[in-house]
């Protein structure tokens, strides 16, 4: 009996610990992020171009906005040459020079092209949005094999301005 207590406990802490899941965002303010161009995409899974799935346990995103792009994901494959420091691992970049295209998706929701000018070791990101929210990632590297993310998108959190005396 104790031991139901703890794993229900447990459960409670984890789904309270995950609000980000309560945040998706969908229909018509998912429409609106997009032609605003600020959202964040959420990987919860990474599938290798050899076919494994990794189910992600840390938080990486893609973080989209009209002035900069910003990558935190992490690679599972094969890259082609190392990295001189081998703390940059993963997918890790801030763009302010990069190519966005958006156009209605097939069934319904977008096809966002994203290809950073000023960061070579990715030729492209393709980002498709279903209109619940739920979005598939993939990234064509020139270094690396290709790697794609499934996950959802979130509003990006309202800056708040700092009052100066």
């Amino acid at each position: 009996m104790k031991f139901l207590k703890i794993v229900a406990f447990s459960v409670v802490i984890l789904l309270m610990a995950n609000s980000d899941l309560f945040s998706q965002v969908k229909g018509d303010e998912l429409k609106e992020l997009i032609k605003k161009q600020e959202y964040i995409f959420v990987a919860q899974n990474a599938l290798t171009q050899r076919g494994r799935t990794v189910n992600l346990t840390s938080e990486y995103d893609l973080k989209i906005g009209k002035i900069e792009i910003e990558a935190y994901l992490p690679f599972f494959g094969r890259a082609f040459t190392a990295p001189i420091d081998p703390t940059q691992g993963g997918i890790k970049f801030t763009s302010k020079n990069f190519e966005y295209k958006e156009r209605k998706g097939r069934k319904s929701g977008w096809d966002i092209t994203i290809v950073p000018k000023d960061y070579r070791e990715v030729n492209s990101m393709n980002l498709s949005i279903s209109d619940n929210g739920y979005a598939t990632l993939s990234v064509n590297s020139n270094q690396r094999s290709n790697i794609s993310f499934y996950g959802y998108i979130i509003r990006k959190p309202e800056k708040k301005e700092v009052e100066s005396n």
